[in-house]
């Protein structure tokens, strides 16, 4: 018996259902995960050949502190990455081209990557304007082979779009995910059940999904290293330290994720942020600034249809040393109004004057009751405007999530 499965066997408090059944589960699902090569960018090289080699960054301008969202792969030889300040990347790069987003046209090339997945499988989880899960589990093209399908999918986007895609091919999300990355640019990884164990006892903490700086510290510091450090760790200090998240470390160490490739989601959260072209030094202002994403957030929660199912307000600020706070608050009841601006600004005042430095992005957003919302799933909203004055999604949340996809337009691959 080997090390892995004695260990499962110990341990079956933490095991959500017999072994058995969750061997059977992998070994009968085929999971792709298709993600495109820094899709932005790769987008705009494709309608500007004069762009295919030299350094490339989509996002804001260095003059008016911009972020960067993406950038090509020259770029990248640089330093340069997402979520950069476009400053920072032209000292690093200085002849980086930087390239305003053009997100009507991305959303176009995105429509046309997914009719292509959907010629495969009906069984499509969009993730992001650029990445996808696919279950071809059922699928009868090329034998069943969901390698040769992934390869199929690759050459179909690069024939007929122009730019390529990576695919990761395995049991289930978790591991598709990460193979998707192991490859790229331009590339296929494929993890069989019969390397199912081998791989995830080798693999490093920090390709987890969800596993940030923060917990990766955490984890070492406790000697957890690889996903086999997870497995010989004792089990119950592990969920007493970090809960859930511990319960969800467990299992992915143990290769196991049977999440279903869901083609519709349900919203939890929505929100708005801008990151302004100076520092906003005073309260005034700043309280001027909440109304004005006030009005954006109103007219984002009307389009949702879910104004009635708002349950938390939130708001984030972001000071001038990139040091960052957040803080929510739950309605006190279904009749107050979400969108209370005294309310708001309250809690924007709350959050600034915890630091009380000069701020450089503003963000306010809501929750959704998800015991409601779970009655009424809804299409993934894809294709959300576009960020002002060089914003960018910031990076999700440093945990453990049971659902490992990025709350992003995933501007780094």
């Amino acid at each position: 018996m080997s090390r892995h499965l004695a260990w499962i066997l110990l341990k079956p408090i933490f095991i959500l259902k017999p072994i058995t059944s969750l061997i059977v589960t992998s070994h009968q699902r085929k999971i792709i995960h298709v993600d495109a090569d820094a899709f932005y960018a790769s987008v705009e090289m494709q309608q500007n050949p004069a762009l295919t080699k030299v350094p490339v960054a989509v996002g804001g301008k260095p003059d008016r502190r911009g972020v960067i969202a993406t950038c090509n792969y020259i770029a990248r030889q640089f330093g340069v990455r997402s979520a950069m300040p476009a400053a920072h990347a032209l000292r690093l790069c200085p002849d980086l081209v930087f390239v305003t987003p053009n997100f009507p046209l991305y959303k176009q090339v995105s429509a046309r990557m997914h009719d292509i997945f959907g010629r495969y499988t009906s069984l499509i989880e969009p993730l992001s304007l650029d990445e996808a899960y696919l279950d071809v589990s059922q699928c009868t093209d090329f034998q069943g082979s969901a390698t040769r399908i992934a390869n199929a999918i690759r050459g179909d986007v690069k024939r007929e779009l122009g730019i390529t895609v990576s695919a990761g091919v395995a049991p289930n999300k978790f591991l598709a995910k990460i193979a998707s990355d192991w490859r790229k640019p331009n590339g296929t990884f494929v993890i069989t059940p019969d390397e199912v164990e081998a791989f995830v006892l080798e693999l490093d903490v920090s390709k987890i999904n969800g596993v940030g700086k923060v917990t990766s510290q955490k984890l070492a510091h406790m000697g957890i290293q690889t996903c086999a450090d997870i497995l010989a760790y004792d089990a119950k200090r592990l969920t007493e330290k970090f809960g859930k998240q511990g319960h969800r470390l467990i299992q992915l160490a143990n290769g196991v994720d049977e999440r279903p490739v869901q083609t519709s989601r349900i919203r939890k959260s929505l929100s708005v942020e801008h990151t302004y072209s100076n520092d906003i030094a005073n309260e005034s202002e700043i309280q001027e600034r909440t109304l004005s994403l006030l009005d954006e957030l109103r007219e984002r929660v009307e389009r949702s249809k879910m104004s009635k199912l708002v349950a938390k307000r939130v708001v984030k600020v972001k000071f001038h040393d990139f040091t960052q706070t957040t803080l929510e608050k739950r309605l006190a009841s279904h009749q107050e109004d979400w969108d209370d601006k005294q309310a708001y600004q309250a809690m924007i005042s709350e959050a600034w004057k915890r630091s009380s430095k000069p701020v450089r992005l503003l963000g306010i957003g809501v929750a959704f009751n998800q015991g409601l919302a779970s009655g009424m799933s809804t299409q993934l909203d894809l294709f959300t405007s576009a960020p002002k004055d060089g914003a960018t999604n910031e990076a999700p949340t440093d945990s453990i999530s049971s659902d490992t996809t990025a709350p992003k337009d995933k501007i780094d691959s």
